[in-house]
């Protein structure tokens, strides 16, 4: 596939057509968002073919941990793109300079803050996100490495984000490309020839972004890129933090409480399943790993949104806005719905790709019909979600991601499981999302009106 031609200027984020413009900055971000998605299913495939069936449940007992994790970096690193891409929408280049040093530092102190924490306290963690003594090897095995290296991690993910946001969206896709083809290459190394288990593939996992690290860094010190690190971007503005953190608080709780979420989840299944726990812990880790595969698709198409939405928003012109949330709406919708198929008509082998233990795959078989039933609406809700986030109005981004994930979906893991056993959990799963795509869409319907005459007396004033 030939990489999509650059952008030669941000400004053009206010003058090529939308659909266009999508191509060239959603594509490079699903590319890297599949490759990425990819690398984990590999990963998973490595450690439940290489290692075996308890090690694809300790994996999955390490999710919340790793989404934690991820939420103290989004926080920066979300909240600076979108600043980032409203300063060039306003004309203010210098701005946006002053983003890139204010995100690396703060991405350094959420790092040896989240990395000093979860390391002194990581075997209870996860007992409490669900691990027992038959796979608390597993989960502190791979966990240990990936704390050892956030603050590569943090300031790869930091910068990646920035540079996608001001007009190099290639460059960004290359950047992942780069950390997982090093992880593919280095993952079965460590895993089968020099015998480290899961501990080969979090390792594997951490050179990648390191390869990845080393490429973002350079371009940001490069001379000829058009947002780079500056002097004045290593003085802390407070101001500019808060502002960051604003916009960036709702992916942050977005991930807290898919980490809540996912410890409700393996406990409920530890339960229901009685004898059969750790293996229906193991098959929600399929399904999860599958689910987010079609989830980082429609994540890249939502980054590609992003400097679209915030630099047209921050320009005023509300028609542009409009069309490109339309647009991401049906494509991402069309991205769900063939998740919906594959997982309808082929459960088992999608399962058998990670395991040949016939219970894990009937338990998977079982929850990928269920909780998949309402998938085709889960791409629309996330773009409406990240829509809000993206034109600086993280307040409505934050309400849809917490109904979704806590106000609706807590409520069903207490009622339907002890009713239905694990089909209850999933059926809980499947509820939770059709109830938010509602509320997603009466909630853009009517904050759009709001928005379009907002933005119409900004342009006439």
């Amino acid at each position: 596939m030939t990489a999509p031609t650059q952008i030669s200027s941000p400004n053009e984020l206010g003058s090529l057509p939308i659909g266009r413009l999508l191509v060239q900055y959603s594509l490079p971000a699903i590319i890297a968002s599949l490759a990425t998605s990819l690398y984990n299913i590999i990963d998973s495939v490595f450690i439940g073919r290489g290692v075996g069936a308890m090690a694809i449940t300790g994996l999955a007992i390490t999710f919340p941990l790793m989404n934690l994790v991820v939420a103290f970096c989004v926080l920066v690193a979300v909240g600076g793109a979108t600043i980032s891409s409203i300063f060039l929408g306003q004309k203010a280049p210098e701005k946006a300079s002053q983003v890139v040093g204010n995100v690396t530092v703060f991405c350094l102190i959420h790092a040896v803050v989240i990395m000093s924490v979860g390391l002194l306290f990581l075997d209870p963690i996860l007992y409490f996100f669900g691990a027992t003594a038959e796979t608390i090897g597993y989960a502190r095995s791979f966990m240990r490495i990936i704390l050892l290296g956030t603050p590569i991690s943090y300031v790869f993910l930091g910068l990646n984000n920035l540079m996608r946001a001001t007009g190099y969206p290639r460059k960004a896709m290359i950047s992942a490309l780069l950390s997982v083809a090093v992880n593919i290459v280095v993952a079965p190394l460590l895993i089968f020839i020099a015998g480290w288990g899961i501990a080969g593939a979090a390792l594997a996992t951490i050179c990648g972004q390191t390869s990845a690290f080393i490429w973002v860094l350079h371009h940001f010190i490069s001379r000829k890129s058009y947002i780079r690190f500056t002097r004045r971007g290593w003085h802390v503005s407070w101001t500019l933090m808060r502002k960051i953190y604003a916009i960036g608080l709702s992916p942050f709780l977005m991930n807290c409480c898919a980490c809540l979420v996912v410890v409700f989840i393996n406990k409920a299944l530890l339960d229901t399943a009685g004898a059969d726990g750790n293996l229906a812990v193991g098959a929600y880790g399929i399904i999860n790993r599958t689910t987010m595969f079609f989830v980082m698709i429609i994540f890249g198409i939502t980054q590609g949104m992003q400097p679209i939405l915030g630099y047209n928003f921050g320009a005023a012109n509300w028609p542009r806005v409009k069309a490109t949330l339309m647009k991401g709406i049906w494509i991402a919708t069309a991205v769900s719905t063939v998740g919906w198929l594959l997982t309808e008509l082929i459960p088992d082998t999608i399962s058998h790709m990670f395991t040949t233990d016939t219970v894990m795959v009937q338990i998977a078989r079982d929850g990928f019909r269920i909780y998949f039933i309402v998938y085709p609406l889960v791409g629309a809700q996330i773009v409406i979600q990240n829509y809000f986030q993206s034109i600086g109005k993280p307040k409505l981004s934050i309400f849809l991601s917490l109904t979704r994930q806590l106000i609706f979906l807590l409520p069903m893991l207490w009622i339907l499981p002890p009713r239905f056993g694990v089909d209850g959990v999933w059926a809980a799963m499947s509820a939770s999302d059709f109830i938010a795509f509602v509320l997603a869409l009466l909630t853009a319907i009517i904050m759009n009106r709001h928005i379009a005459k907002y933005l119409q007396r900004q342009q006439n004033a």
